[in-house]
């Protein structure tokens, strides 16, 4: 077996890869290897043809091809090599690799390993939804692509499941391919996109001019033979059932990051998040190996995860030199209505967060919210947030590091509310 020596090996050719990766070579690090399973590197943006990313890091307004395109450019430049049609398929805890590709089977041994693996939306048959396997039936991803690459038309009447952020490019898609929606789903109480920037204006725009959301409600049975002719939708609230014609659902979110990599590594998991634990340097348990990005806790924005990956970028280098030493960690424990915080540990060593802040979600929709991080009873920072909905990202400012005491008691973020849906 071909045997490939590296500084830096990093999987996965999304935002948070590729910019480690240029991170990396900025800091002086001789060779660092990108490696990616998809025939082209970019990650799952090169299927998002719509306006809405580069503004916050890179400062101009580019399509989702368009942002995996000058990430890939600029990648290049700054001497990352990036190698495609590379499927990582084994990784051992001396930071050992085994890669599939044309040609042939490959070992691959690094003296750091990131992983940036991203994540996946669930489809249908993960979600536990009865009817027959039928044609019709899309994830976002399947139907940008089904769309955008394939230039294939998926139908006339569409459902979409699920009313956050990512929905909105759903429903854009569906437009481009004017396929009509006939209704948005989603199990709470009202949608959950939120902010002021200008995907969620257009997005809640969209929702008041053309399409019904219907709050509350759930998928119980798709219904047709080999095609979706009809969707039985469940009323959580009243148990009442409703039929909906339509010849194609869309499933979006409910996100789940893929992990399998990192569990087949032994690396410790989190139960709430399903991705690995990671650190405030975003260190996995086994030395020398890190994650970033969406695998971390399912899908945020491409900004954030290239920041994510800047970041770990920086640490991995202070280990390549030997400046970070092992650390001493100090868990993070959220509790309900919180439904996962990352990072979810603290590095006594270098309290710092990528970004300078904490990401979190909760589980219901939360009104009058107060945060809390608490330390053997001792409130070490306290926030107002007003309204939290699930499906939308939060933050916590990291400058309260700072207070925490070296007994290793583990932190709890606890999150009040004057009132709760």
């Amino acid at each position: 077996m071909n045997r490939i020596q590296t500084q830096v090996l990093i999987v996965g050719a999304g935002p948070a890869g590729l910019a480690a990766g240029m991170q990396l070579k900025r800091l002086g690090v001789g060779k660092v290897l990108v490696v990616d399973r998809e025939p082209e590197a970019g990650g799952m943006l090169r299927f998002c043809h719509h306006w809405g990313f580069g503004v916050f890091d890179l400062h101009r307004l580019l399509t989702g091809p368009g942002y995996a395109r000058d990430y890939v450019k600029r990648a290049l430049r700054h001497g990352v090599e990036i190698r495609t049609q590379t499927t990582v398929i084994a990784l051992a805890g001396d930071r050992q690799c085994v890669v599939s590709s044309p040609a042939g089977l490959q070992e691959i041994q690094a003296q750091a390993v990131l992983l940036a693996t991203g994540c996946r939306e669930r489809p249908r048959a993960a979600r536990l939804i009865a009817g027959h396997r039928l044609s019709g039936i899309f994830t976002t991803g399947s139907l940008q692509d089904f769309v955008h690459m394939l230039h294939s038309p998926v139908g006339k009447r569409a459902i979409v499941v699920g009313a956050e952020l990512v929905s909105m490019s759903a429903l854009l898609t569906l437009s481009k391919a004017h396929c009509k929606v006939e209704a948005i789903l989603t199990d709470q109480p009202c949608h959950q996109v939120r902010g002021l920037y200008w995907p969620a204006k257009l997005f809640l725009a969209d929702l008041r001019l053309r399409n019904p959301i219907l709050t509350n409600s759930v998928v119980h049975r798709i219904i047709g033979r080999q095609r979706v002719e009809a969707v039985e939708i469940r009323n959580t609230k009243t148990g009442t059932l409703r039929t909906v014609p339509c010849d194609t659902v869309v499933f979006t979110g409910d996100w789940i990051p893929d992990h399998e990599l990192a569990r087949g590594a032994g690396v410790d998991m989190n139960s709430r998040t399903q991705g690995p634990v990671v650190d405030t340097q975003l260190a996995t348990s086994h030395a020398g190996l890190y994650a970033a990005g969406n695998l971390l806790r399912g899908a945020e924005t491409s900004d954030r995860a290239a920041a994510e990956g800047a970041f770990a970028a920086q640490a991995m280098h202070r280990n390549l030199r030997g400046v970070l030493a092992a650390s001493q960690r100090i868990p993070i424990l959220p509790e309900a209505p919180i439904q996962w915080i990352s990072p979810d540990a603290i590095t006594l060593e270098a309290r710092q967060t990528p970004g300078g802040r904490f990401c979190f979600r909760v589980q219901t929709i939360c009104k009058q919210a107060k945060i809390k991080a608490m330390q053997n009873g001792e409130v070490l920072y306290e926030r107002r947030y007003g309204f939290c909905v699930p499906n939308q990202p939060y933050y916590l400012s990291d400058h309260w590091l700072a207070k925490i005491k070296t007994d290793k008691s583990p932190i709890q973020i606890r999150l009040s509310c004057g009132e709760q849906n």
